[in-house]
């Protein structure tokens, strides 16, 4: 089958491999004039590792392994330690923190992309998209995985459903030493009202992010021209190595936190959705990028088949990891990490990776 994908993001990139792989005549339309590079970096849990090696990507040269995860206190006092090699043997598969321009790099590899070619339009019903600068194409199936302001979305569904969750991340990388660049641990300092982590990705960097509540033209909003003091005040006096962190940012990236109801059925005709474009959620449980490639792997065996399945099946659980990250209860953590020992967390932490992953509901 000729399959349209909108959108060389993580879920377009992954689905158009898998697709290729499975047979199909593929052709990928981006509005970027290059491969998206944006962002930092994400966490990938077993289930999206299992995946990556289905696609033929080999993740050990990819990103960073990690081997627990930790909730600090700003003055550093161990709230809980969450043992991810405890996934690792249950699922086969690691968890890998890597840079998001590297995923992007190794999910395109040479896959046919056109680039500056973003959709401005669809018609659902004939799988058709019309492009920047006035051409048609048209396919079999029309895959929107363009993000959350999906052209073919808007198509099916009408206006944004996404609205703020009231949180935003500041985010960059930084290549100073530090006591967790070389280490295998993703630490959370949890505040009263925000947040800081901190995460190594490989090659001599530490991703770090803040977590705080802002909403538009206000303090900590996208153009604030204080907010490298404002950060530094905010969370001037934390445990080491947030000084480090706040004494080198140079290049910092703004993401406000959206959410919106996952309807149970996505697409229309030949037409669906992947990605953002149907299950956009704020960053808190690190689960984009995963349920990204949750999709596309499911995609990938549904394409000839019954797409309003393919789309309840993953709605179903897309919901779940989506209706947690809304409450931004990662940010909220302070509250409840000291409850738990550190046997019961990573017990909880295990258990939730398979239900947040239809690859691993089928698979184990």
């Amino acid at each position: 089958m000729r399959v349209i994908v909108a959108g060389a993001g993580v879920a377009g990139l992954a689905a158009a491999r898998g697709l290729l792989a499975a047979g199909h005549d593929v052709e990928v339309y981006e509005e970027a004039p290059g491969p998206r590079t944006a962002g930092g970096s994400v966490t990938l849990w077993p289930g999206s590792t299992a995946i990556l090696d289905e696609l033929g990507i080999g993740y050990a040269n990819l990103g960073w392994r990690l081997e627990t995860m930790e909730s600090w206190t700003e003055d550093g006092r161990r709230l809980f330690t969450v043992d991810l090699t405890s996934a690792e043997r249950r699922y086969g598969h690691p968890c890998v923190h890597v840079a998001r321009r590297e995923l992007v790099a190794a999910l395109a590899g040479d896959l046919p992309v056109v680039y500056g070619a973003g959709v401005e339009h669809a018609v659902p019903e004939r799988a058709e998209a019309r492009l920047a600068g006035g051409r048609t194409v048209r396919g079999d199936v029309l895959v929107g995985a363009d993000g959350r302001r999906s052209a073919v979305r808007r198509a099916l569904w009408g206006d944004d459903p996404a609205t703020l969750s009231g949180w935003v991340t500041w985010q960059g990388f930084t290549t100073a030493p530090t006591s967790l660049t070389g280490a295998r641990r993703a630490v959370m300092i949890a505040g009263r009202r925000e947040l800081c982590g901190l995460i190594p990705a490989g090659e001599g960097r530490l991703l770090w992010w803040f977590d705080v509540q802002a909403s538009p033209g206000g303090p900590f909003w996208k153009d604030d021209p204080d907010i490298v003091r404002r950060l530094r005040e905010r969370f001037g006096g934390w445990a080491d190595p947030v000084p480090t962190v706040l004494e080198t940012m140079n290049e910092i990236d703004f993401f406000p936190h959206h959410r919106h109801t996952i309807p149970a059925i996505w697409g229309r005709g030949p037409t669906t959705l992947a990605g953002d474009a149907a299950h956009t959620m704020p960053p808190t449980m690190a689960q984009g990028a995963n349920q990204a490639l949750e999709d596309a792997w499911l995609l990938t065996r549904s394409v000839g088949g019954d797409l309003r399945a393919y789309e309840r099946a993953r709605a179903r659980i897309a919901r779940r990891p989506a209706l947690l990250a809304s409450s931004e209860v990662t940010n909220r953590q302070r509250s409840y990490a000291g409850l738990f020992p550190d046997w019961m967390a990573t017990r909880l932490h295990t258990a939730s990776l398979r239900r947040f992953s239809s690859y691993l509901l089928t698979a184990s």
